[in-house]
Formats: structure tokens, C-alpha cells, sequence
């Protein structure tokens, strides 16, 4: 049953996507979920052009993986965004989100690294994890080759990609750097211990992400049972949250994610983080790769454009 809630385009999504009748994502094997996802790019609109696109192989901690750097018009030094994609950690791709991360290119005038992490089951927690965080460092390393002003760098990402910022964030405080200058954090996944949330009881069913499918996720991507209160894993278990950077965080109304995301950010304010928290009324769990079809998604890159070009340098800075 979907919600009354719903903005009339999504439920024109959802409505298509049940005429469809397409088996549950949890029901396939993972080289076909992966290729399902792929699904969803028609709805993604047309790709803002922007100054430059490279695609780059990187070293990390144990090989390599692929970065895509989409670099504005103009001169630089530019702010910098490390960019890590949602799907919980096992389907999407460069490829998937690609029109977000040239949307924010352009808009934020900002050199955007998109990370091509390695994906469950074939890489289970930390190493997605792992991953972000030395396309992170590589990209503060790189700074002035790539056109960044490594002072204004930020951490983002949407649901998975979104646990996985603000955990480098939290990591690049206990390391004593690198800096990081503000967290964007898009409907990101904070508790992978519990379900136990008024929107999990509203939306965990027929709203597109589903209490099931993130069950399935969250089997593939830990490899103990432990681990789903690891703080690295979990960063509704971080017990302090003094100190990280500045935050924008941005939840969907109609996502059984809501509220855990919204509960992380109030902790944060609690801590003394600056944090700019907006509900997107009407939308469901992924609506920022909606470009092509609602104005929420818009709003969304517009409002995170904002945040970028406007965040201050960072307080410290690190290797």
C-alpha cells in the first residue's frame, strides 16, 4: 500500500515500477541486482556538462580502485568533494551516479572525486570503508595537481555512501586529519543493529527500499553479525561526536531510513556540530538519482551545490 504521502510523480514511479511486476532485488543473484539498478538511470535526466571528466585508477590499501574526477570550468582552486555512491554497499556504480556527481560539479563550481569502492559480497565490511577513506587521503595528497583548495573539502554521499562520510569524518578526527571542512549526508544509513524506527513501520514496505532489501544488504556487507554495532559500521554507536565537521543532512519523508537519519544529526547538533537538517516531503529512498524526474531532486543538488560552495575552510588541518 503505498503512502498518501507520496508526491504524485513518486507514486507515478512506484505505480510503474509494481505494473512492471520485476522481481525483488533481493531476489536475484547479485550480477543481475546490479544490472536491475541500472534501472533506474532513465530516470536521471540529462548529464550537466561540466569542464572535464577523468577517469583515474588509484592505489589504496590493498590494490587499486577507480576514481572519476569531474572538475569545473574556470580557474581554480576549487572546493573539492570526495563523492561515495549509495546501494548499499553492493549494487551501483560510477556509472549509476554519475548526473549527481556532474549536477554538483557544476553547480557547486566544485572538483568532485567520485569513488569507485569495491562492492559486496565480494568485499565485505571495512574494505568499502577502507576504500572511501584512501580516495580521501589520495585526494588531499593530490590537492593542487587536481585544482583543490585542500582547506574547503568535503566528505559526501548518498545511504551507504552517506554512512561511509560521515565515518571518515569521524576517523579524520581520531587520526588528527585530514581536515575536512563539512559531511553531506543524503538519507544515509546510520544503524544496521535495528529496524526499530516509526518510518521502518511506515515505509518498510512497497516504497521502493524495503526493510527486506536492507536486510539483504546489510547480510552481504557484514561478515559478522557483531559488526552491526561496530561504531565504523554504525555511526549511530559513535559515542562522541564532538568535534566533527559541519554537516549537511538531507532525509526523504517517505524512506524507512528517515528517522535514524534525522536521530543522527539531532545527536550531532547535541554535540555542538553545526548541522543543517532538511526533510524532503513526498520523497522515497533514492530520490536524489530522480533528476530527470522531480523537482525534490532538483532542490536537493541545488541545496547541497549551496553547502558546498559555501562552507568555510577547515578548523585543523592533516596528511
Amino acid at each position: 500500500m503505498f503512502s498518501p504521502k507520496l508526491a504524485p510523480e513518486i507514486r507515478g514511479i512506484l505505480e510503474a515500477v509494481a505494473a512492471q511486476g520485476a522481481p525483488p532485488l533481493e531476489t536475484l543473484p547479485i550480477a543481475e541486482a546490479r544490472k536491475a539498478a541500472y534501472g533506474f538511470m532513465a530516470l536521471a535526466g540529462e548529464p550537466e556538462a561540466v569542464g572535464r571528466i577523468e577517469d583515474r585508477r588509484i592505489p589504496v590499501h590493498s590494490g587499486e580502485i577507480g576514481v572519476r574526477i569531474y572538475t569545473p570550468t574556470g580557474e581554480g582552486p576549487f572546493p573539492g568533494v570526495v563523492y561515495m555512491h549509495g546501494g548499499g554497499w553492493a549494487v551501483c556504480d560510477l556509472e549509476t551516479h554519475d548526473t549527481v556527481c556532474r549536477a554538483i560539479c557544476r553547480r557547486a563550481g566544485a572538483v568532485v572525486v567520485a569513488v569507485d569502492y569495491r562492492l559486496s559480497p565480494e568485499h565485505g565490511f571495512p574494505v568499502a570503508l577502507e576504500d572511501s577513506e584512501d580516495a580521501t587521503r589520495w585526494t588531499v595528497a593530490n590537492a593542487a595537481a587536481l585544482g583543490i583548495d585542500p582547506a574547503r573539502l568535503a566528505v559526501a554521499g548518498d545511504s551507504a555512501g552517506g554512512n561511509m562520510s560521515t565515518v571518515i569524518a569521524a576517523r579524520a578526527r581520531e587520526a588528527g586529519g585530514p581536515a575536512i571542512a563539512l559531511q553531506v549526508l543524503v538519507y544515509p544509513v546510520t544503524n544496521l543493529a535495528s529496524h526499530d524506527t516509526p518510518s521502518y513501520k511506515e515505509f518498510g514496505e512497497d516504497h521502493f527500499l524495503t526493510a527486506t532489501l536492507m536486510d539483504w544488504f546489510i547480510s552481504m556487507f557484514l561478515s559478522r553479525p557483531e559488526d552491526a554495532r561496530n561504531p565504523h559500521a554504525s555511526p549511530a554507536f559513535l559515542e562522541d561526536l564532538r568535534g566533527l565537521p559541519p554537516a549537511l543532512v538531507l532525509t526523504a519523508e517517505c524512506d524507512p531510513l528517515r528517522d535514524e537519519g534525522e536521530a543522527y544529526a539531532r545527536r550531532m547538533q547535541a554535540a555542538g556540530v553545526p548541522v543543517t537538517l532538511t526533510r524532503y516531503a513526498g520523497m522515497i529512498h533514492p530520490f536524489l538519482n530522480f533528476l530527470g524526474a522531480t523537482a525534490g531532486a532538483q532542490r536537493a543538488v541545488d541545496e547541497i551545490a549551496g553547502a558546498v560552495r559555501g562552507m568555510a575552510p577547515a578548523r585543523t588541518t592533516g596528511a
